[in-house]
């Protein structure tokens, strides 16, 4: 499990406890040889929690300007790119997917986090020519805000994300 996922569980989890809410974020141990659908689940009756996401981080501060398709993403043994196969498990399981982004801005200087709808994804994964998202494309979607080590889980904001979907 990366830093980013468990931080992000332990926000989730700190925020149904802190606001008497059911709910609950996990991850699923990973098996060796076995392929886990998503990094973080999250469970509740509201719909709103009921979600899946893919976490990835990219080092701003090293050059990265980008989530690549290709290169930040894997493909089965069966030619399945992992797009595909997660949009196939959100789709049978009923989640709202996420795709959550974080950013490493350097020593000394905060990361950023965001929260890409995995329907905006999944658009920008179908368009020709598109093999990326770019760091400036990544930042004009929600950003989850960070206290600390913490990440701030905000009603609002997951509720705007569901409208964009």
């Amino acid at each position: 499990m990366t830093e980013f996922e468990r931080v992000l569980v332990q926000s989730f989890n700190a925020f149904f406890e802190q606001n008497n809410f059911k709910g609950i974020a996990y991850r699923l141990k990973q098996h060796r040889f076995t392929s886990q659908f998503l990094d973080v689940l999250v469970d509740s009756l509201d719909p709103d929690y009921y979600m899946g996401i893919e976490c990835k981080s990219i080092s701003v501060d090293k050059g990265a300007k980008a989530i690549y398709f290709t290169q930040h993403f894997t493909t089965d043994k069966n030619g399945v790119h992992q797009i595909e196969r997660i949009s196939s498990f959100l789709l049978r399981s009923g989640r709202t997917g996420f795709l959550a982004v974080e950013l490493k801005m350097g020593v000394g200087r905060a990361r950023e986090a965001y929260m890409i709808p995995w329907t905006e994804l999944c658009r920008k994964y179908n368009e020709e020519g598109t093999p990326k998202i770019t760091v400036e494309e990544i930042q004009e979607y929600p950003r989850i805000e960070r206290e600390g080590n913490k990440y701030l889980i905000d009603t609002k904001g997951w509720k705007r994300l569901r409208l964009i979907e």
